[in-house]
């Protein structure tokens, strides 16, 4: 597969609707993720990103404007012990939950399936970075339904041992802008990952379309130490 430059691949459509990119820094030093989200109503675009111990979470900017919670208030990254999660929706407690009962990321998303907002089926995302002694692998998946038949979930998994320095893949929900909105097609993007955790984040940022772009979480990992550095951008503020 060829690698495409991040900053044009999120450019290239002005709806990809929620993101996540994991890989490796440039450096080879550290675990990288990223994750945005995105909103065409004011429902959606009501939210802000909050960090909650090594956790994040999102809430409404205004909780006076806030309509439906259900499928847009959820914790999108969570940790536990050496395995960061990050997904769409709240499959990121399914996972958790299930591994610390001593479950799988694979076990756990085999109990869920796609959001069921009709027409659209939106896919639930999901990525697992393990960074322990020194090592580091990472694991994407997207449950999404049969071309639009509520009646059939695909589940798909992506195994990435051995991550090379400056590249990453990318997974979204959306293929682009439309009514309904077309599900993600194929496996990951692989993609670079360049420059410090600072200079990562403004490149992913600035290549969200302007119009729906509502938050941002970047998150560097030091893969010796287990040190972790994390960047937060939001719409509202």
């Amino acid at each position: 597969m060829k690698i495409r430059e991040i900053g044009r691949e999120l450019s290239s459509t002005t709806y990809p609707g929620r993101g996540i990119v994991i890989g490796k820094s440039e450096d080879g030093k550290s675990a990288v993720t990223a994750y945005f989200i995105m909103g065409r109503s004011s429902n959606s675009r009501n939210r802000v990103f909050k960090e909650e111990g090594l956790g994040l979470r999102t809430e409404a900017f205004d909780p006076a404007l806030l309509e439906d919670p259900s499928l847009i208030i959820y914790w999108p990254v969570r940790v536990y012990g050496n395995s960061t999660i990050v997904t769409n929706g709240d499959q990121t407690d399914t996972i958790y939950k299930l591994m610390k009962e001593g479950g799988s990321f694979e076990q756990a998303l085999s109990t869920r399936e796609f959001e069921p907002d009709a027409p659209n089926y939106t896919p639930r995302i999901s990525g697992i970075m393990n960074v322990r002694n020194g090592e580091y692998d990472y694991k994407l998946s997207i449950l999404k339904s049969d071309d639009g038949d509520p009646a059939q979930c695909r589940r798909n998994f992506f195994t990435y041992d051995a991550p090379k320095s400056g590249e990453g893949h990318f997974i979204h929900t959306y293929m682009q802008d439309g009514s309904p909105l077309p599900s993600f097609e194929g496996e990951p993007v692989k993609v670079t990952v360049k420059g410090d955790i600072d200079e990562f984040t403004k490149t992913v940022w600035d290549n969200l379309n302007e119009d729906n772009r509502v938050s941002l979480f970047v998150r560097y990992i030091d893969i010796v130490s287990g040190k972790m550095e994390t960047r937060i951008v939001n719409r509202n503020v």
